[in-house]
Parts: structure tokens; C-alpha cells; sequence
């Protein structure tokens, strides 16, 4: 399969995109200001619909065709009030996590409209369930938003072409480490799981489960329930 990834270079994105290469499928991957390295890498800022449409192009050149894109690419703000929270900082999360995404579907989907096939996975995060947790007001808001306009997309997609939430839980990143507090840091240890143990699953569940409105969440309800109840036995502890 030819697999586009945004946001390729680090953490799950790159996790992604090396699981996908082991298994002798194409990927075309990008970072915001550096090309990743693994697989076919170029720089495209996905709040810019014009870039992510080059990206898109740069993949059909290469290998012909695209049948899955992942819209992983995602930043988080500081743990902060909103009214606290920098303007500038506010934007470029809604920039990437929302408008990056929408960027990404209307590309996809259109060129998989004319091919008439493919698959594009959405990346879901804290707040896509409709969890609120403060001072993550603005990253929660875009991952909700994310998940309505998943839902929404596949009902409006055509014959052939389909579209589906990724949930991976929670995975240790610099995105997730950001701002812990020694209460959060014992709740991660016993939720959250390292790119390399999350990944490989992903992918497989990614290259089989594209029907349309498909959602794939690692991190159960009886999942989480099982690590709680056996955390005074495991001592789980992931995080750096």
C-alpha cells in the first residue's frame, strides 16, 4: 500500500511510518520545518492547503496512487486558563490540530474521490471523548472538533472512499510529558503505554480496519479498568 503520515518526524507519526516500512508498504511522510527520515520525507506545513496539497501530489508522482493518509501531525499548548494562554500559542494549536486536519481531509479525500478508492484516518487525543481536563482547553476543543468532523465525514463521503478515528491512549511523547505535576506523572504510569509498544498495533489495526466510520481505540474502558485495579501490584512506570 502507498500511506501518507503527517507529522512523521517524531513520536507516534514516526512510529507510524517505521511500522508501515517494516511491513514493505510505501510511505510518504512530513514535518512542519524538517523532512523526516524514514521513508519518503518532505517538509509541508499542513495549516497551509496549498503544501499539504504538494505533499499529496509529491506521493502520486512517486508511487501512483495514495490508499491511506493519516492525519497524526498535532501540537499541544501549555497547561494554562485560556484567558492565560498566549494568543499565538492558542492559534498555532488550532492551526495544526483543526485546521491542518480539515486541510488534510479536503485533499485526501478529494484525490481519493478521483481515484476512487482510499482511506483517511484521523488521530484523536485528550478531549476527543468529551473529557474535560483544565488548563487544556484549547487542544481538547480541537481534538473534540476532530472527532465531529470524522463522524460527519463519513456520511458525506463517496462510494469507495472512507474515513475513520485513530485513538491511541495515552503514549509517551514530548507532547504528553509537557507540563506533569507528580499527580499526573501516577496516573500516566499506570494509563500510558511508549510509541514502540502502541505503534505496531496501530498500524496493523490501521491496514485492516479501513471500512468506513471505523474507530480503533488502544486504550479501553476494561483496559484501563484492569491497569487501576492491578497498579498496587505492577508498579508500572513508563515515563521518563
Amino acid at each position: 500500500m502507498v500511506i501518507v503520515v503527517t507529522g512523521g518526524s517524531r513520536g507516534i507519526g514516526q512510529g507510524l511510518v517505521r511500522e508501515f516500512l517494516a511491513r514493505g508498504h510505501q510511505v510518504v511522510s512530513c514535518g512542519s520545518t524538517k523532512a523526516p527520515e524514514d521513508g519518503l520525507g518532505v517538509v509541508a506545513d499542513v495549516t497551509d492547503r496549498a503544501q499539504v496539497r504538494e505533499l499529496w501530489d509529491r506521493a502520486v508522482a512517486e508511487y501512483g496512487r495514495v490508499d491511506i493518509w493519516i492525519n497524526n501531525a498535532g501540537i499541544t499548548h501549555g497547561r494554562a486558563p485560556l484567558w492565560e494562554l498566549p494568543e499565538e500559542e492558542a492559534r498555532a494549536v488550532v492551526g495544526v490540530n483543526l485546521t491542518g486536519v480539515v486541510n488534510g481531509c479536503a485533499v485526501a479525500l478529494a484525490g481519493m474521490a478521483a481515484q476512487g478508492h482510499g482511506h483517511v484516518w484521523n488521530m484523536e487525543g485528550l478531549g476527543s471523548d468529551g473529557r474535560t481536563v483544565p488548563g487544556m482547553s484549547v487542544y481538547g476543543a480541537t481534538k473534540r472538533a476532530l472527532t465531529y468532523l470524522t463522524k460527519a465525514l463519513a456520511k458525506e463521503v463517496p462510494a469507495g472512499v472512507s474515513v475513520g478515528l485513530l485513538s491511541p491512549g495515552m503514549v509517551v511523547t514530548d507532547l504528553l510529558v509537557r507540563d506533569l505535576n507528580p499527580k499526573s506523572r501516577k496516573v500516566f504510569d499506570i494509563l500510558a503505554d511508549r510509541v514502540e509498544t502502541v505503534t505496531p498495533w496501530l498500524a496493523e489495526q490501521a491496514l485492516a480496519r479501513t471500512r468506513n466510520g471505523a474507530h480503533v481505540r488502544w486504550l479501553t474502558g476494561p483496559k484501563i479498568m484492569a491497569r487501576f485495579a492491578g497498579a498496587p501490584f505492577t508498579k508500572r512506570k513508563v515515563l521518563p
